[in-house]
């Protein structure tokens, strides 16, 4: 899926507050279920199952967490940039200032694995991550991830 049809300006929190990882999880499940409709537990629970298995911290300050909802019918996605850089357990031991939620149907098998391929190959990109660092509004941000080619501010 396009990151443009996964990802609207709602989705985009452009300064979380959250001092711990599983606060930033609990805070970005809540707003996930405003937008999915799901129960917020649920989300919070599914991201909790996935983190078990091993960190989403990917390193240089981002983590992409994701969980499988079989009520869902789509997949969906929220960015968020902290505040503060928090500690999330990530494999280069670094704080994480970027996030990324995904989330997707139990179905979605292939889906689901190209999107977090997507993500994960922008939220690689050193200058993205800059300039996601460096906006402060939806609209700019979500302009950076989904790739439009809209004048953005420096």
């Amino acid at each position: 899926m396009e990151l443009d049809k996964l990802i609207g300006a709602n989705c985009v929190i452009p300064r979380l507050c959250a001092s711990s990882k599983k606060q930033a999880l609990r805070e970005l499940s809540q707003c996930a279920a405003d937008h999915t409709g799901q129960p917020q537990q649920d989300i919070f629970d599914a991201l909790l199952e996935r983190e078990r298995l091993g960190t989403t911290g990917v390193g240089s300050g981002v983590a992409i967490p994701h969980g499988k909802l079989a009520s869902l019918d789509q997949l969906y996605g929220l960015f968020a940039r902290l505040e503060k850089p928090i500690d999330f357990e990530s494999i280069d031991e670094q704080p994480v200032d970027l996030i990324f939620l995904l989330l997707a149907p139990e179905s979605a098998g292939a889906d689901h694995l190209k999107t977090l391929s997507r993500v994960s190959r922008l939220l690689r990109d050193k200058a993205v991550c800059e300039k996601l660092r460096g906006c402060d509004t939806c609209e700019t941000l979500l302009a950076l991830i989904t790739k439009r080619t809209a004048t953005l501010a420096n």
